[in-house]
């Protein structure tokens, strides 16, 4: 089983470093410092408190339904990182390239995946239409995490995981009410 483990352990450190060091661009540095932080608190609540009261009807359901994805979905997160403290690529792979500000929380599961996609979740399942917009965003805050140094790739699965479950549950079944 110890083998398994360090090969699966190689492997994505390999998939890590080939994000974080070899795509390196000036333009795709400055894309992925900016869409980032829109899985940040500020980004991810922020959207929500506009869509909540820019939005009517239907969309301000969905608002609210996102927010409290995001609210809900931090608490597995939370748990995680102190069941699992496991540490950051940059304070584990040397040649690991960062350029974003250094955090010092636990890497497994990306709290800024978790928050982008649990807010974008239920405005997809109410219009399908606007996953041609949502999930390129999405999946560039995951990419992002890992391209500025602060996630390895299974910690950007696990928060793809639970930002997409605790957006599903949310708008299926803990908050179909309307406003």
């Amino acid at each position: 089983m110890a083998k398994v483990i360090n090969w699966l352990h190689e492997r994505e450190c390999s998939v890590f470093q080939w994000v974080n060091s070899k795509c390196q661009k000036s333009a795709l540095s400055r894309y992925f410092m900016t869409v980032t932080h829109l899985g940040g608190a500020t980004g991810s609540i922020g959207i929500c408190l506009l869509l909540l009261v820019l939005g009517s009807g239907d969309l301000r359901n969905i608002a609210v339904q996102s927010l409290l994805a995001l609210t809900i979905s931090h608490i597995p997160v939370q748990l995680s990182k102190k069941i699992y403290p496991r540490k950051r690529p940059y304070m584990v792979l040397p040649e690991t390239i960062t350029i974003s500000r250094l955090l010092k929380d636990h890497s497994f599961p990306s709290g800024h995946t978790t928050a982008t996609f649990s807010v974008t979740t239920p405005l997809i399942l109410w219009n399908p239409l606007l996953s041609i917009v949502l999930l390129p965003i999405s999946f560039s805050v995951a990419i992002s995490r890992m391209y500025l140094g602060m996630h390895y790739p299974t910690d950007v699965i696990g928060g793809i995981l639970i930002g997409t479950v605790t957006g599903w549950l949310v708008h299926f079944y803990f908050f179909p009410l309307t406003f």
